[in-house]
């Protein structure tokens, strides 16, 4: 038979493992830690029954998630993939197909934004080709634009 500590080191060790190999959850991070905590608190203290044990390891890895999802703060995850964060506000394109309130055009960038020179384009008024405009917010793969004055 397996000694607890073992028991309770190879569960953590799995568990971390299972946690690095799926990016993105952080439930298993607390069950691992609290099992670790066990197999180093059976190192310590070899003649601990196995419902204690549990009991232990339960309060250990429930009271850790509860105080992580209490304190954690959801980072802001609506952007998409290859989007920079707010720096393609502001910048300035021509327009190369006309937009309008029902119709989307076509801006061009001197300098590639977020990985492409020409964007779909949207906007509140009629930008006629040719004209200069400046990015006032992305919504998916269209930027959102305004004319300049």
């Amino acid at each position: 038979m397996i000694e607890p500590m073992w028991f309770w080191g190879v569960l953590g060790i799995a568990l971390l493992a299972a946690e690095i190999a799926i990016t993105g959850t952080v439930y298993t991070l607390w069950f691992s830690i609290s099992a670790l905590c066990m197999a180093l608190l059976l190192w310590l203290f070899p003649d601990i029954s196995y419902t204690i044990q549990l009991i232990i390891f339960a309060v250990l890895s429930f009271s850790s998630l509860i105080i992580w999802r209490r304190y954690y703060k959801k980072t802001d995850t609506s952007y998409r993939v290859g989007q920079a964060q707010g720096e393609e506000i502001g910048r300035i394109g021509i327009v190369i197909e006309t937009t309008s309130p029902t119709q989307n055009g076509v801006i061009r960038f001197t300098q590639g934004l977020m990985g492409s020179r020409e964007w779909v384009a949207a906007s509140d008024e009629v930008i006629e080709a040719g004209s200069n405009a400046t990015v006032i917010a992305v919504e998916g793969n269209t930027l959102k634009i305004a004319k300049n004055n």
